[in-house]
This record gives structure tokens, C-alpha cells and sequence, in this order.
């Protein structure tokens, strides 16, 4: 029987390493290895896509993995393809990680220095139990199990209260959900969030509620779900605030993962304070959005925002996207300043100031009926095309994206003076 080895190392050194010597075991099949969680995941998204048995047997996770940490997506690939024997290498074999990684899902831990016979009884014992599963798995015992391509997942964050973010957020998820995608939109502002406000909805679920599951299947994702009548997807923030506390680095991890495996877009409003839970959110996201208004405070807090993410190493700032909200030709703070000062990267639509048209929807609580004439949602609407959260961009908005150079120059007194003086602070 060939074994179909798949490595997940990100050290090139590691890499090599274990590639010469799974190209020495005999009957095995090793693929070129994979740098990150994210390529892993997604590669076996796609092989599973015709046929469980074009899965590798066996998937080795090397400790220095990420962005997701080992033992995570270590849970995750157990989780979405549960016929493949996972092992952990790592330099640490001590009976501690040992039972974290089969609590985790793994079939067996390698120790560092590699050896031969270690690694070959290990993927040989991964590889059997693989076959055995597979043989289970083809009698239609797999059905409740994640094996779909990963969708994306977008954070919306907000460089201080009162910016626009969950505005931001809900809007867009609705847009991704009116060019077609299956969207989740998520509430990871745990102790205020207002998402089931801004949408008239109360749900006696919540994400706390998912906190304390170790497998989450997509019967256990589902009862934890609101399925909106606007298409969305909504797992809302606890009533009770204190409960986010429940809601760790680890668990959002999970339910990251869990919806990522079952939409093509999750949606994340994370707030404006910084916690374990929408950290680990961030980090794992394939679009980061920090919004802010273009006066002297909000831009500091933003500032103060990105320069956070990197001490914690959660996002660089040129990874992260600057939406300007509440803008307008007469501001003298302007995306280009922001970009400079930030040193993120400035959306090319920035959203206009014009609060009247919201004012009646976002009172009554009904934000998914703004007209569509309004100046707010068709830049909100443009930027989820110009982020790729739009399976049509064309079709979704009726304004098309402002070039990059549409940015107007500043003048050099007032606030703008006061801003760049505290730059160094």
C-alpha cells in the first residue's frame, strides 16, 4: 500500500529535513511541503472536494506552524477530514503534549532530532488507522463532517467606539450576500455588540454558547445560528456581557475554523477593545479592516490600534485595510494622510459623511432596508467589491470603486498640524 504523506513545516530547514527522510520510507508517497495552516487547510479542501480517498493518509504538523498554532489546526483537520491520521512533530515528546495532542485529535508525536524508525513506525500506525477509517467513512458514516473548500474570513475592527463599525460589518455582509455568497456574520464584540440590534433580531443562542465545545459539528454550528431572512448567517454576541469571558483565544480559534469550513465569507465585527478572542480572530483572517473617521482622536487611536497588533504579532500594519468613514472633500484629514501615518493601506472608497440618510434605519433598527440610492451603502457596497468579498463586484454596486490618486491634499495648519505633531508620540 502506498502512503500519501502531506508535511505542514514552516522552517525551510525543517522542511528539507523531513522531506529527506519521508523520501526514504519505503511504499511512501510525500508531497512537497506546505508553509502555513492556511495552505494546508485549503489543499485539503480541494483534494476533498471529488473524493475523500484523494486525501493523503497521513498529514505531519511540525510545532512551528502558523498563523493557527499546531495543536489548533491540529483539532481542525480532525475536525473537517476526519480520515486523516494526523502526527505532531515537535521537540518537546513529554507525556504533557503527548495527551494535548491526542485530546487534540492527533494519532501520534514525533521528537525532535528526527529519527528513521521513530517516523516510520509513526506514520505506518497513522497510515493504518487512516485505511481503517476510510473503510468506516465508506459505508456513509461521514456525512456530519466539515470536508468543504475553507471560505474566506473578514475582520472588521474599529480604531475607537463610535466609528461605524458594526455598520461597517453588517454592511458588508449584506452585500456579499446579494451577490451570492453563503455569508456568516459574526459578533465578536462580546460584551457590547449591537449586530442583532442594527437587524432586529433576538436569538436565545450566542457564541458563548459554542465556548465550551470541543467538536463543533454542523448540527452543533447550526443550533447556534440565526438564519436571517436576509440570507445572513448570525452568530450574535451573548446578551449577558459577561459571559463573553467564555469566549477565549482558543474557542474563537475553533468557531473561526468551524464557520470558515461551512461558509464561503464569514464577517466578523471585533469591536474596538483588543481581548484574547478577537486577537486570535485577526491573526487568522484573510482581510483585516480597521475603520476610523478622519479627525485627530480616531486617527491616533488607530494608530495606537496597528501599533498594538504588531507588539502582540496579531497583524502587520501593511497587511491591514483602512477604511475611512465619515469623509468627505472639505476634511482636512485625508485617506492619503491616513495611510502615511498608519502605514496601512487606504482603501481606494472612502465612505462619505451623511449620517441623515441612516438615521431613520439604524433607529428603527432595520439597516438591511436603506435605500439603495444611499451614498453610505454604495460605498460601503463598492469597497466589499474593491476587498473581494463580492462573488460579482460588477453587479453588486452601482458605484464603481474611486482611483487610488483621489485622495485631496491637506493643508498644514489646524488639526492636521496637531496630528502630525503627535506622530512620534
Amino acid at each position: 500500500m502506498t502512503t500519501r504523506i502531506l508535511p505542514a513545516v514552516g522552517d525551510p530547514d525543517a522542511a528539507r529535513a523531513i522531506s529527506t527522510l519521508l523520501s526514504q520510507l519505503p511504499s511512501a508517497e510525500p508531497a512537497a511541503p506546505v508553509a502555513d495552516s492556511t495552505t494546508l487547510l485549503d489543499t485539503l479542501a480541494r483534494l476533498a472536494v471529488d473524493s475523500i480517498d484523494e486525501l493523503p493518509e497521513v498529514v505531519l504538523v511540525h510545532e512551528r506552524i502558523g498563523p493557527v498554532p499546531a495543536l489548533e489546526l491540529i483539532r481542525e483537520v480532525a475536525l473537517r477530514f476526519p480520515a486523516v491520521g494526523v502526527v505532531l512533530v515537535s521537540s518537546d515528546a513529554g507525556p504533557g503534549l503527548f495527551s494535548a495532542a491526542m485530546d487534540s485529535g492527533a494519532r501520534g508525536l514525533i521528537g525532535l532530532p528526527l529519527s528513521y524508525e521513530e517516523l516510520a513506525a509513526r506514520v505506518q500506525a497513522a497510515a493504518q488507522w487512516s485505511v481503517g477509517v476510510r473503510r468506516h467513512l465508506g459505508r456513509g458514516a461521514g456525512a456530519d463532517v466539515f470536508t468543504g473548500p475553507g471560505g474566506r474570513v473578514v475582520t472588521v475592527t474599529g480604531a475607537k467606539g463610535g466609528v461605524g463599525t458594526t455598520f461597517t460589518a453588517v454592511q458588508f455582509a449584506l452585500a456579499a450576500a446579494a451577490s451570492g455568497r453563503r455569508t456568516a456574520l459574526v459578533d465578536m464584540d462580546l460584551q457590547a455588540g449591537d449586530v442583532g440590534s442594527y437587524l432586529d433580531v433576538q436569538f436565545r443562542r450566542s457564541i458563548a454558547d459554542l465556548a465550551g465545545i470541543q467538536d463543533i459539528s454542523p448540527r452543533v454550528l447550526q443550533d447556534a445560528v440565526y438564519d436571517d431572512r436576509t440570507g445572513l448567517a448570525l452568530l450574535l454576541a451573548p446578551a449577558d456581557g459577561e459571559r463573553g469571558e467564555e469566549v477565549d483565544d482558543r474557542a474563537a480559534r475553533h468557531i473561526v475554523g468551524a464557520l470558515r469550513a461551512r461558509y464561503e465569507l464569514v464577517v466578523i465585527d471585533c469591536g474596538t477593545q483588543v481581548t484574547g478572542a478577537n486577537a486570535a480572530t485577526v491573526e487568522m483572517a484573510d482581510v483585516a479592516v480597521l475603520v476610523t473617521t478622519p479627525d485627530v482622536v480616531a486617527v491616533r487611536a488607530a494608530k495606537r490600534m496597528v501599533r498594538m497588533w504588531e507588539r502582540l504579532q496579531v497583524r502587520k500594519a501593511e497587511d491591514t485595510s483602512m477604511v475611512v468613514n465619515r469623509w468627505s472633500k472639505h476634511t482636512e484629514i485625508q485617506p492619503a494622510l491616513i495611510e502615511k501615518i498608519t502605514k496601512t493601506r487606504a482603501t481606494r472608497t472612502p465612505v462619505p459623511a451623511a449620517f441623515k440618510e441612516l438615521q431613520a434605519v439604524v433607529d428603527a433598527g432595520r439597516v438591511q432596508d436603506l435605500d439603495n440610492r444611499s451614498t453610505v451603502k454604495q460605498a460601503l457596497w463598492a469597497l466589499a467589491g474593491e476587498l473581494g468579498l463580492l462573488a460579482a463586484p460588477e453587479e453588486s454596486t452601482g458605484q464603481s470603486p474611486k482611483p487610488a490618486g483621489a485622495a485631496i491634499a491637506v493643508r498644514a495648519s489646524g488639526p492636521v498640524a496637531r496630528l502630525r505633531r503627535g506622530r512620534e508620540g
